[in-house]
């Protein structure tokens, strides 16, 4: 199957563009993979970052600026270009580097498009599985060329939630947040980072909640969880674009998307926006 999108016609090019960013940067993760060449530094926040992660956005950056050279790029080793463009790619080219440099399949490459600050087009591409979810916004997330669907769980207490790890939460306001809800679900998970939200889209798990998410943490994200038919939003019940707090919830939809931003915010008969 091909993506097409009937809101953007010229986004078959971005598409395009977005595989190929993909196998770029798998080209340069793959080999590195539990390999003793795969040197950990640490950032200035603590937390790890690799030859992985700076050679392959720095390679997808350059493959932008050759067939988009008016396109904005904002990633995560690399200050923004031109952000204010009106099309604007959001790499995180090892999302989960923690899970890299502990040996687990479980990163992913994220390649996001925004079109005026909102999401329209996402990637997640698992290098070492082979594994790449693609959908644009209002229209279908394909699973390796197959159609992805989440699945029809509408109740909490049937429902299986992830998340990547209690500490990653901003404040213990919002993990004592993330636990109330947690506590109402069937089964809580953890890790996985972008893996979590392709397990989603696939129909194996009904929630996704984290907080202090950076915007090349969800952009990419979004067009596949809600091409897939779910929802994804910040726990204001907002659409994420560049601006949001990093507060995300990911669900198979509604009814169980408001009664888990209920629980979160304290807040009943929240609508959606």
């Amino acid at each position: 199957m091909i993506l097409r999108s009937t809101a953007f016609p010229d986004l078959s090019m971005c598409v395009a563009l977005a595989h190929e960013l993909a196998e770029i940067s798998a080209g340069i993760i793959r080999p590195l993979f539990r390999s003793p060449a795969l040197n950990v530094d640490d950032k200035a926040d603590l937390t790890p970052v690799t030859a992985a992660d700076r050679d392959s956005e720095a390679a997808m950056r350059e493959r932008i600026r050759e067939v988009f050279p008016d396109h904005g790029v904002i990633g995560e080793e690399f200050p923004a270009e031109n952000p204010d463009a009106e099309f604007v790619w959001v790499l995180d080219p090892v999302d989960g580097t923690g899970a890299l440099v502990s040996g687990l399949p479980t990163f992913g490459t994220l390649i996001g498009l925004c079109h005026r600050g909102t999401p329209v087009l996402g990637l997640i591409n698992q290098p070492i599985s082979d594994e790449r979810w693609i959908g644009l916004t209002g229209e279908q997330t394909l699973f390796n060329g197959e159609r992805a669907k989440v699945r029809a769980v509408r109740s909490l207490d049937q429902a299986t939630i992830f998340t990547t790890a209690l500490d990653c939460f901003a404040s213990d306001s919002d993990r004592s947040a993330f636990e109330r809800l947690a506590g109402k679900t069937r089964l809580r998970r953890f890790g996985c980072d972008c893996y979590a939200y392709g397990l989603l889209a696939l129909g194996w798990c009904d929630l996704v909640c984290e907080t202090g998410l950076k915007v090349h943490d969800f952009t990419a994200l979004v067009p596949v969880i809600t091409g897939a038919g779910g929802r994804m939003t910040g726990w204001d019940n907002r659409p994420l674009d560049l601006s949001s707090d990093g507060r995300v919830l990911a669900s198979t939809g509604e009814p169980l998307h408001r009664e888990a931003l209920e629980i979160l915010t304290g807040t009943k008969g929240a609508t959606p926006s």
